[in-house]
């Protein structure tokens, strides 16, 4: 079983959500970690595991972060860290995948479904072999307890409840 890790260097985890309905927020988990094992060569029998610390998160607003660390949110001080386990990664065709899944956020895990687009395998220039992926999907936050809302004075959602995720993630394939 070939065994690889994250390259977090070559790698960034990001979130959309909408923000008074008007226009989109983006933001991003710095400090990410996560492992890959397979035996095939297109990761059809990949098992893999990922997570995100929630302190890293970072939306490039220090007041926004802070809430977003909160008990109204993510609640960092109880739920340091948001996690991944795969339970299967179906082919759909050439380099399209759906990864199925159990996400961990806060105290709820949820079964989740993401596209995968299959970069391929490469080596670089030092030797390593490196696997990439493009992974996208939509949750909804408050199925997570992230609940936290505020109306606009028309009504409007002040966050939206749906989150765009977007990861480009890079493998190295462990000796």
């Amino acid at each position: 079983m070939a065994k690889w890790s994250i390259d977090t260097a070559h790698s960034e985890v990001q979130f959309k959500v909408k923000h008074l309905v008007i226009s989109t927020v983006t933001g991003s988990f710095t400090e990410f970690g996560g492992e890959l094992e397979a035996n095939n060569d297109d990761f059809t029998d990949v098992k893999a595991s990922f997570f995100a610390e929630v302190n890293s998160i970072n939306t490039n607003n220090s007041q926004r972060d802070g809430h977003l660390k909160s008990d109204d949110f993510f609640g960092a001080d109880k739920f340091s860290r948001i996690n991944f386990v795969s339970s299967q990664l179906v082919k759909k065709n050439g380099s399209d995948y759906v990864l199925k899944g159990h996400l961990t956020i806060r105290d709820v895990t949820k079964e989740v479904e993401l596209a995968v687009e299959f970069g391929g395998v490469a080596k670089d220039p030092y030797g390593q072999t490196k696997a990439g992926f493009e992974i996208s999907g939509k949750i909804n936050r408050k199925e997570f307890g992230l609940t936290w809302s505020a109306l606009t004075e028309t009504g409007g959602l002040l966050v939206g409840d749906d989150i765009k995720l977007s990861l480009s993630v890079q493998f190295v394939k462990q000796a």
